[in-house]
């Protein structure tokens, strides 16, 4: 388990979060620059090592059970697991609702075709909330947005099918 200064530590090497102290000795650290009314990344983290992180609806058979306002206890976790929870909270508050990410299904694929018929697959993946092209089994690009990653591959002059 992770001390309240490593909690702290992490959480302050995210420069889009403001860390604002509340009572009892807690910290919340907000993401001002959300796509949404909602802008409480990390909340209530305690000195004892208890705390609360964003993650909105999990999905079926997610390992993170999340309260009625989307949050997970992080009171047991290790640093890579709190980097990345942490990491896709700010992408989840980043994009408006309706984006892509919202509307993508874990291991949604999408096959895409250029002239000389060559074929690309782009996945997404919802563990880390990325975008992945794909040239068979070599990884090509990784984008962070559907946008991103449609823009890329027209530029390269391949088509959805």
């Amino acid at each position: 388990m992770l001390t309240f200064e490593q909690k702290l530590a992490i959480a302050d090497s995210y420069p889009e979060l403001e860390r604002r102290s509340v009572s009892l000795g807690r910290v919340n650290y907000h993401y001002e620059q959300s796509a949404y009314d909602k802008k409480i990344v990390l909340y209530h983290l305690h000195p004892n090592g208890n705390g609360f992180v964003y993650v909105g609806e999990a999905p079926e058979g997610s390992a993170y059970k999340p309260d009625d306002k989307g949050f997970v206890n992080i009171r047991d976790f290790a640093e890579e697991e709190l980097r990345s929870l942490i990491a896709r909270a700010i992408r989840q508050l980043s994009r408006p609702a309706g984006g892509a990410l919202a509307e993508a299904e874990p291991g949604s694929e999408e096959t895409w075709v250029n002239a000389a018929n060559q074929k690309l697959a782009l996945k997404f993946e919802e563990e880390d909330g990325m975008w992945y092209v794909f040239a068979g089994l070599n990884l090509d690009a990784a984008f962070e947005s559907y946008e991103e990653a449609k823009a890329y591959l027209a530029e390269e002059g391949f088509a959805r099918t």
